[in-house]
């Protein structure tokens, strides 16, 4: 399949389900030769986690040399996420951490005003700690989760072809290209590449 579609509106394409069987709460993800030999556990944010998530993610862009305006590293809520993903029920955000409860990185869901029905896919990062352990795909795995649950029926998510790894993860997890943003759009002027999946209903 090519990986350039063409977007219709209310018709993006076909989707490949993932398995979304997790227990609710904080989940522990097991790998060999972790991060410093600790489990990782997904949780939801808390107001602790916001300096070292604002700093995990400007780090992140930076070295892309996308510390730039129209990117998420201006975000006026980037050092409040907890705040803003609070503060509605159909947006979340999840944390990865350590042992410790340091947050390695996460992963949120937020609505798109413009496009009924579709939810944005955001700020996924990870410290560079954090790499290697396929903590990328199990933040999907709890966004799609939460995604179904809120009556989203498609899930959206936009990034920079520099950004490799994150390109890779998306088509990995059955994302699929479409032409441009959508409406409502954050950051389409400044971002190049844009995803849509079917949220998987089990």
């Amino acid at each position: 399949m090519s990986d350039e579609t063409t977007r219709r509106p209310g018709n993006y394409g076909k989707h490949h389900p993932t398995d979304t069987d997790r227990a609710d709460g904080i989940e522990p993800i097991s790998h060999n030769g972790g991060v410093d030999n600790h489990k990782l556990r997904i949780r939801s944010i808390c107001g602790r986690d916001d300096p070292a998530l604002a700093q995990i993610i400007r780090n992140d862009l930076s070295s892309f040399g996308l510390d730039v305006p129209g990117t998420a590293y201006f975000d006026p809520e980037l050092d409040h996420l907890n705040l803003f993903y609070t503060q509605r029920e159909n947006r979340h955000y999840y944390v990865i951490e350590d042992e410790s409860g340091q947050a390695l990185g996460g992963a949120g869901i937020a609505e798109i005003a413009q496009t009924p029905g579709t939810a944005e896919f955001q700020k996924l990062y990870l410290s560079d700690a954090a790499r290697g352990h396929h903590m990328g795909y199990a933040l999907i795995a709890r966004v799609e989760e939460f995604a179904a649950t809120h009556g989203y029926k498609w899930l959206y998510v936009e990034t920079h072809h520099r950004m490799a790894a994150a390109n890779h993860i998306y088509v990995r997890s059955g994302f699929h290209r479409i032409d441009g943003p959508l409406a409502g759009s954050v950051h389409g002027a400044a971002m190049d590449r844009f995803y849509i999946k079917e949220v998987p209903h089990s």
